[in-house]
C-alpha cells in the first residue's frame, strides 16, 4: 500500500521561501518517478515539479529556478525548496508518486 505523507507547507509572506517534504511509504523514491502537483484555489490540480527514477528532474515553466526537487533515498523522501515564492503559488501541494498515487496534501499560502 502506498502512503506519502507531505508535511512543511504553511503561511508565508511574498519572497519568502518553505521546503516541502514527502515520506513515502509502499514506493521507492529511487525507483519511480516522484513529483509534487499544485492545486490553487479554483483551479485544476497540474503538476509543478518532477524527479526521475535517474535523478532528471523537471520543472513547470512557472517555477523553474525558484523551485527545486530533492530527493533522500535513504529516507526515501522527496523535497520541495521553495525560494522567491508569490501569491499565485499560494495552494495545495500534494506529493505524486509513480503518477498515480498522491498525499492528502499540504497547504502553502503566500500573503502579498
Amino acid at each position: 500500500q502506498v502512503q506519502l505523507v507531505e508535511s512543511g507547507g504553511g503561511l508565508v509572506q511574498t519572497g519568502g521561501s518553505l521546503t516541502l517534504s514527502c515520506a513515502a511509504s509502499g514506493i521507492g523514491v529511487s525507483e519511480n518517478m516522484m513529483g509534487w502537483d499544485r492545486q490553487a484555489p479554483g483551479n485544476q490540480r497540474k503538476w509543478v515539479a518532477r524527479i526521475s527514477s535517474g535523478g532528471y528532474t523537471i520543472y513547470d515553466d512557472s517555477v523553474k529556478g525558484r523551485f527545486t526537487i530533492s530527493r533522500d533515498i535513504a529516507k526515501n523522501t522527496v523535497y520541495l525548496q521553495m525560494n522567491s515564492l508569490e501569491p499565485e503559488d499560494t495552494g495545495i501541494y500534494y506529493c505524486n508518486g509513480g503518477l498515480t498515487n498522491w498525499g492528502q496534501g499540504t497547504q502553502v499560502t503566500v500573503s502579498s
